[in-house]
């Protein structure tokens, strides 16, 4: 029988195996330090963007904030000017009011009554003066309520006065201009 050492042949061939084991530990060992280092430059990569997604957002948050701050002026501006135009419009239909009230009293005003003053406040107006009598007092209310510019005349006082040695009814009345009239004159 021949003996024939192995041993040697079995060490070599553990070396080897021990040594393909350690090149494929190797290579296992950088294919995933590789495959780390792939993914945090695709992950950093990805953070990168969007962190500049982030910065283009906060830029046009801040500018669109700007443009908002712009069109909140502008729309006080804008409302700042309707009042104005809206106080002119006003003032530009009030223009003729006055000159409709002196026209509609010279038609109510009676014979024998003479208007000492004439106050407007707002829609009131006050009326002072001298009648020859209280019929002709009386004559100009129920002509002032049936006028069509004003109303509810109401007498707050008469008096007897005299005036150049004449014997007069002293009055004072008040009234409301219609809003009737209004719409239609202007």
């Amino acid at each position: 029988m021949i003996r024939i050492n192995l041993l040697p042949h079995r060490e070599e061939r553990r070396k080897a195996q021990r040594k393909h084991l350690a090149i494929l530990a190797g290579i296992v060992s950088a294919l995933a330090v590789s495959l780390v280092i792939l993914v945090h430059g695709i992950f950093a990569a990805q953070v990168a963007a969007q962190e500049d997604r982030n910065a283009f957002i906060k830029a046009e948050n801040a500018r669109l904030d700007k443009e908002i701050d712009e069109i909140k002026k502008l729309k006080e501006e804008i409302a700042a000017l309707l009042a104005r135009k809206q106080v002119i419009e006003r003032l530009q239909s009030d223009r003729a009011q006055s000159v409709y009230l002196l026209e509609q009293l010279v038609r109510q005003i009676p014979d024998g009554v003479y208007l000492k003053t004439v106050k407007q406040t707002g829609t009131r107006v006050n009326l002072v003066g001298y009648a020859q009598s209280n019929a002709r007092v009386s004559t100009l209310m129920r002509n002032i309520s049936s006028s069509p510019y004003l109303e509810n005349p109401d007498l707050v006082e008469i008096k007897a006065s005299s005036v150049n040695n004449k014997r007069v009814a002293e009055f004072t009345m008040k009234d409301r201009k219609s809003t009737r009239l209004n719409s239609s004159h202007v």
